[in-house]
């Protein structure tokens, strides 16, 4: 246990440092393409009428505006650090980490249409609190926790069938 724990830190911090931080053109552009995909899925589903630019219109006075934070990437890291640290084969991580990122992405997705849905139809900025902060970045963490557990038992199960 000392040893992962040891290794999921390591990893957390270099994975924030090379793909989140603003410490390079390669972190700043991924984190920015990550955030364009996000509402341009958004737009998709949405409608170029409540989507302008980086804003979801919940009316015309209030609007939610998508940031860095909000494209997903930190929960997404969060899983990767703790797969890498995690003893596994590399091919078992490599087919998590893809699995992960496209699992991650489609509930980012459902999380923001969940806080712009319950924004707009249940109260403004008082529903924002309880969807986005607390509901919404929970759907994330027992994503990520979930995703962790099936990936250790898949990998417990493979160690014993070799």
């Amino acid at each position: 246990m000392k040893h992962f724990t040891q290794r999921y830190f390591f990893f957390l911090l270099l994975l924030f440092l090379l793909f989140y931080l603003p410490t390079s053109s390669w972190s700043v552009a991924l984190n920015e393409f990550q955030r364009l995909e996000t509402l341009e899925v958004l737009e998709w589903i949405l409608g170029s009428e409540q989507v302008r630019g980086d804003d979801i219109w919940i009316n015309p006075h209030y609007k939610i505006i998508i940031t860095q934070a909000c494209n997903g990437v930190i929960p997404i890291l969060v899983l990767y650090a703790s797969i890498l640290a995690y003893p596994a084969s590399w091919r078992l991580r490599f087919i998590w980490i893809v699995l992960g990122y496209g699992i991650f992405f489609l509930v980012n997705v459902i999380r923001l249409l969940f806080v712009t849905s319950m924004t707009q139809n249940f109260g403004g900025q008082s529903a924002f609190f309880w969807s986005h902060d607390l509901l919404g970045n929970g759907l994330l963490m027992g994503t990520g926790v979930g995703l962790f557990i099936l990936f250790i038992r898949l990998s417990h199960k493979q160690t014993i069938e070799r």
